[in-house]
């Protein structure tokens, strides 16, 4: 399994990045049968460290969790701990899922843009109402059945998640509601 062991704004030691990869391998090795690269993220706001993993499975499946804490080897505990919890959740649920998939998830390319959002006076009219494109990345879109997607999107802590239905192939959507069930948008 790959590492990316990164610091935004901040150095990370040697010690740290052992620990990380002693603690991330031994989750994973017990969890996920076939991880491909695990991303793992520090950062600092005023006295508080954030520790954001993630978990790429060989299917296409990802795990996510993200954790703030006092102290940076705290905060990866913390937040191994929620993956820990999430993995052994779905289990089940990823063996049964890996099982019948015997090929990755297909992946269609889309892109991405990041909208600027401006706000007027009251009186005032925009000059277009095109919006301003700030930042544009390529994005991935995963084919896979509903199962697959809500457990995906459970699974990364997304509010959403874009996917391509595998049975109708088109353009799907599952979302977290309000009201605490899931969403499903098909087009017709």
């Amino acid at each position: 399994m790959r590492y990316q062991i990164s610091g935004q704004q901040i150095k990370i030691g040697d010690a740290l990045q052992v620990h990380v990869k002693e603690e991330l391998g031994e989750i994973v090795k017990k969890y996920a049968k076939r991880p491909t690269d695990a991303t793992v993220i520090f950062s600092r706001n005023a006295h508080e460290y954030m520790c954001e993993i993630t978990i790429h499975l060989s299917t296409g499946l990802k795990a996510a969790a993200t954790a703030k804490e006092n102290e940076i080897y705290a905060a990866f505990d913390s937040g191994l701990n929620k993956l820990e919890k999430q993995l052994r959740r779905y289990k089940r649920r990823l063996k049964d899922h890996h099982r019948f998939r015997a090929q990755p998830v297909e992946l269609s390319g889309a892109s991405s843009y990041v909208l600027s959002s401006f706000e007027l006076d009251e009186d005032a009219e925009p000059d277009t109402l095109q919006p301003v494109i700030i930042a544009e990345t390529e994005a991935k879109i995963p084919s896979l059945s509903v199962g697959e997607a809500v457990m995906q999107m459970e699974i990364s802590g997304a509010a959403f998640l874009v996917f391509r239905n595998e049975t109708k192939k088109h353009i799907n959507v599952v979302y977290k509601r309000d009201d605490g069930n899931i969403g499903w948008i098909e087009p017709q």
